[in-house]
């Protein structure tokens, strides 16, 4: 089966688009340059204009916001409950704090030392959402980041969207290595490169997995990273610490049902740590962890690079 493919840059990353439909892959393609759009007007931290800078900038007052934050807000607090806490939304203000306060593009030239003290972050449980009426209460102080589920939830949306538009067939949808998969898979299933960088292209050299349906998605610590006065940085924060985390693992994957799920569990694998394996094991997910070192541990079912597994 003919897989067609189409790439280019948004979001401050990649994105690829597949499709086995190839006279549907332009459709395909547009419904996701849609998606990608909405959600950079709509949650991106670095506008000033967006509804997220909005909400922001309004803590200590209700706030009734669109139905595409209402429900990446949902997702953020989601997470938060299925990690206690791991994967926390409050970082906001921690994030800017440890230098990632511009479009990364802007960050990569050491701009001098920072004073960095541990503080533990408000708390997920510090907001008040009601999804209902899609209002929300931040307390002032408190600023929302939602960068640790907001684009693996795009790449859910953006291929539920190229799916409809290509009418028939499967469609797969890379967002910075956040993916997503939606209909008919190709025979064998959809191949995926695992790389701890996202910008490398699709066909490069590394391992490969197949995977029938879902999502997978990947956290690392080694790309997005800056330096502060020589001290090298990174954009996982550990809530409990409002610092960027410090624990054994460089880099997570797992495969999900979803894009959003990978996510949520690979990224609080890394600010786990160590307790992270048998976390991940209980969870029951497929994941591939490495360490500083370079040491691979395969948990679960990790999917076959052949085919796919039973």
């Amino acid at each position: 089966m003919t897989v067609a493919l189409t790439s280019w840059k948004a979001l401050g990353t990649s994105v690829h688009v597949m499709a086995t439909n190839v006279d549907g892959l332009e459709r395909a393609t547009t419904a996701v340059r849609e998606v990608v759009e909405d959600v950079d007007t709509v949650y991106s931290r670095f506008r000033e204009d967006s509804e997220l800078s909005r909400l922001n900038a309004a803590a200590g007052r209700v706030t009734r916001v669109g139905p595409l934050l209402a429900t990446a807000i949902e997702a953020a607090l989601r997470a938060a409950r299925l990690t206690d806490g791991a994967v926390d939304p409050t970082i906001g203000h921690a994030i800017r704090l440890a230098g990632y306060d511009d479009d990364f593009t802007q960050i990569a030239a050491d701009r001098g030392p920072l004073t960095l003290r541990a503080r533990r972050v408000p708390g997920w449980q510090a907001i008040a959402f009601d999804r209902r009426s899609r209002t929300v209460l931040l307390p002032r102080g408190v600023e929302l980041d939602l960068g640790s589920t907001g684009k693996a939830l795009a790449a859910d949306l953006a291929a539920t969207a190229a799916l409809a538009a290509a009418g028939s067939g499967g469609v797969l949808v890379s967002l910075g290595g956040d993916i997503a998969t939606a209909g008919k898979p190709p025979a064998g299933g959809w191949r995926i490169l695992v790389a701890e960088d996202s910008r490398v292209e699709p066909d490069s050299d590394g391992e490969v997995i197949c995977v029938p349906a879902g999502g997978v998605a990947t956290s690392s610590t080694t790309v997005r990273r800056w330096s502060r006065g020589g001290v090298a940085l990174h954009h996982i924060i550990d809530p409990q610490t409002g610092l960027p985390t410090t624990g054994p693992f460089r880099t997570v994957t797992v495969a999900a049902a979803t894009c959003l799920d990978a996510n949520i569990a690979s990224t609080a694998a890394i600010v786990r740590g160590r307790a992270a394996i048998d976390w991940l094991m209980s969870c029951r997910l497929p994941a591939r962890l490495v360490e500083n070192d370079g040491t691979i541990h395969y948990i679960g079912p990790w999917p076959d690079p052949t085919g796919i597994a039973a």
